[in-house]
């Protein structure tokens, strides 16, 4: 055994505790760790030896004496010491009170409880002005003992808050406690927490009068006043509020309450002119008018039911601080996405109402207004801030937009076909405006007025958009030759549009004309080289064709052009596998992932084409590349799916819809789960969150959303149609 000395014991005179007495099951780490630990209260430290007066917190003083005391039997020796230190602390200084309490309570975790009892009483003899001695000797005590314990401890000390509130809770009746508080607050009427408890053990006619005589003696109490305000009659609560004022004049609270009572009586004129005299009042006594801190008050004026008086402290404060004028409109905006993360919807409608009295033609903060009713709000409110946005603000073409759509999901057809036309006559010829009609009109089966108007957006507005949605349209009503009429004028126009040669290449496959297909799809490439879905579909055509060399051939071209595209070399390797070179796979995904590290995409295949024993130790090595890809994340879910920890693959889905709510793959694996593994709630939670997201991406999700038999499907239609056809990881 070492005996060196550490720098501790040096410090406090090296070893003090004789080791030969160790038994064999005593733990010497803890040993130390105790010695060590009561060497540090040396004598000195406990007390200034002038008049018995400590220079340690008592408090804390006795939480670290307890917290140190031993847990386990084997720690005697230590106790001993314990016991012997603290004695001599006592006998050093007996005025000490923090010293008798540490004793009584080392006898009390010993389990000595009357040793502890008769410390503690010895302690409150000698220390008989300590409310800390007397406090304690009380809870050491028996109930049938505490009581006179306490009437002993109110003799000693009567001007103790603590001791009296102690007395009061030993009683069992409420009668007596009502006579314990009278006859403290006789000893302490300028006690607000005697008041406060006296207070709330009457019925609500003696709190009123017990309130009237605690603000005569507690005139700055603010809480006494607020609280007789709220007991009183209108007309006498605003007298109180008055007197409260007078006595107190620098306290924003009585202020915003008096605000609040006149909000309970409806006077709504009255509550700003309320919290606008407080501003002016409050400075004129040189009172700092915190922002951060009335917006706060705001806020919990809301949260109590005070939507007038909320909004009124919003109105009065926002404009304050000295912004800037280039600041103001950004400051604001954040003000009020506070208020909603924190659920304060009606002050960040404050917020934006006066906002926009200053900005009315500001596009971001109508945007912002119309989302926050959208998000928290009611359908009337939503269409009602956008109805003011358009009229401010015509020519934004995405608030007609909403505003229509609202109308739609409504239920409303003819409703939003008018505002779409008065959309159309205040942006002519705008593209999204067309195609927002057609969708109304073919969502709804109307389908010769979404041809006509296709027909008059070619003529006036012929984007390609509109080409390919006129195309679209006939495709999904299955007329492919007109279709491919359409697209081949859209060409005429738009030869390096990518997604009118896709479609003209999808139609010609259809119509089971796979040679022009490919030809079109090799023309295709050669205009729109940048395009990454062209060759994928060249190579799919040729595998269908049983062609693999030539599939490969394309890909591999394709990747020269653009070896930073992830979906080119991921389905090269798919190539390889629905080949069943699964070698050739392998050592073309270790080329992908060094060409682009951070692919999700590909690391997601990646893990899944590794054997069950190594995928974990590949999805780590993946997230230090990729953690925050949806396509990783979307992996990992499926891995704990294999895994059967069922927890973690809801925690993951989650994570992945927070990181991207636009991939459908991530609902439709979701709900594929909780049809197996959930109920029928987290089912319906799922799709609502599907719903509310209307994702439009995800290899999964387009290959059924896009699926021209699927044209008219709505989002809940579609969500179960994707689970379906997914596999179970395995």
């Amino acid at each position: 055994m070492s005996h060196a000395v550490n720098a501790q014991e040096q410090k406090f005179g090296g070893i003090a505790t004789p080791m030969g007495a160790a038994t064999p099951d005593l733990d010497m780490r803890k040993v130390g760790e105790a010695r060590s630990t009561l060497m540090n209260l040396r004598l000195g430290q406990a007390s200034d030896s002038v008049g018995g007066q400590t220079v340690i917190d008592p408090k804390g003083y006795l939480t670290d004496l307890q917290s140190m005391l031993p847990s386990f039997g084997a720690d005697i020796y230590d106790i001993k010491k314990a016991r012997e230190l603290l004695k001599s602390v006592r006998e050093t200084n007996p005025n000490h009170p923090p010293a008798w309490i540490a004793s009584a309570r080392l006898e009390e975790v010993t389990g000595k409880l009357q040793s502890a009892r008769n410390i503690i009483m010895e302690g409150s003899g000698i220390c008989s002005k300590s409310e800390d001695i007397w406090l304690e000797a009380t809870r050491l005590q028996p109930p049938e003992l505490s009581r006179s314990v306490i009437a002993k401890a109110v003799q000693n000390v009567p001007y103790s808050v603590r001791i009296w509130v102690k007395a009061a809770e030993l009683e069992t009746e409420v009668k007596s406690k009502k006579k314990v508080y009278r006859k403290a607050l006789e000893q302490i009427p300028n006690s607000v927490r005697l008041w406060k408890e006296a207070v709330e053990i009457e019925d609500p006619d003696d709190a009123r009068i017990l309130l009237a005589r605690a603000v005569e003696c507690c005139p700055s109490s603010t809480e006494l006043w607020l609280a007789l305000a709220r007991l009183e009659t209108y007309e006498n609560a605003k007298k109180v509020v008055n007197k409260a004022r007078e006595n107190i004049p620098t306290d924003r609270q009585i202020w915003i309450a008096a605000a609040k009572l006149e909000e309970t009586q409806g006077n709504a004129a009255r509550v700003g002119v309320i919290i606008e005299r407080s501003l002016q009042s409050l400075a004129a006594t040189g009172v700092e008018i915190n922002r951060d801190l009335w917006l706060k008050e705001a806020i919990e004026s809301e949260k109590a039911g005070s939507v007038l008086t909320c909004q009124a402290i919003v109105r009065a404060i926002i404009p304050r601080g000295g912004l800037e004028e280039e600041d103001q409109k950004h400051t604001w905006i954040q003000d009020a996405e506070s208020f909603e993360s924190q659920s304060a919807f009606e002050c960040a409608r404050a917020v934006y109402a006066h906002a926009l009295s200053i900005y009315p033609n500001s596009k971001k903060l109508w945007q912002k207004a119309a989302w926050l009713e959208k998000n928290h709000g009611t359908r009337e409110a939503f269409e009602t801030i956008l109805e003011q946005a358009v009229a401010h603000r015509p020519r934004v073409e995405m608030l007609w937009l909403m505003l229509a759509k609202s109308k739609w999901m409504a239920g409303d057809i003819a409703g939003s076909r008018s505002i779409l036309s008065n959309a159309f006559a205040a942006n002519p010829n705008s593209e999204e405006i067309w195609l927002a009609a057609v969708k109304l009109e073919s969502e709804n089966s109307e389908d010769q007025r979404a041809r006509l108007l296709l027909q008059k957006a070619r003529s006036s507005a012929p984007t390609p958009r509109v080409m390919m949605k006129s195309a679209k349209l006939e495709w999904a009503l299955n007329d492919l030759t007109r279709a491919l009429d359409i697209v081949n004028e859209g060409l005429k126009s738009y030869l390096n549009d990518a997604k009118l040669w896709m479609m003209k290449g999808q139609l010609l496959e259809q119509m089971g004309q796979r040679e022009p297909a490919t030809a079109v799809y090799s023309e295709a490439q050669k205009k729109c080289p940048d395009s990454v879905v062209l060759p994928v579909l060249a190579s799919r055509l040729e595998e269908k064709n049983q062609n693999i060399t030539r599939a490969r051939a394309i890909l591999e071209t394709a990747r020269k052009r653009n070896p930073k595209k992830d979906e080119l070399w991921l389905e090269a390797v798919r190539v390889e596998l629905r080949a069943g070179q699964k070698e050739a796979a392998e050592k073309l995904m270790s080329m992908a992932v060094q060409e682009v590290p951070d692919s999700g995409l590909l690391y997601a295949d990646w893990i899944f084409m590794q054997p069950r024993a190594t995928r974990r130790r590949k999805s780590i090595d993946a997230a230090n590349k990729c953690e925050t890809d949806v396509h990783f994340l979307l992996a990992v879910a499926l891995l704990f799916w294999t895994e059967r920890r069922l927890a973690k693959v809801r925690e993951w889905f989650a994570r992945a819809i927070r990181l991207d709510a636009d991939l459908g793959d991530t609902y439709a694996y979701w709900y594929k789960f909780e049809q197996l593994h959930g109920t029928e709630e987290e089912q319906r939670e799922v799709m609502k969150k599907c719903v509310d997201a209307e994702p439009h991406h995800g290899e999964k999700w387009c290959a059924v959303s896009k699926d021209m038999r699927n044209y008219r499907r709505k989002t809940h239609e579609i969500l179960p149609m994707v689970a379906d056809s997914l596999d179970v990881p395995t």
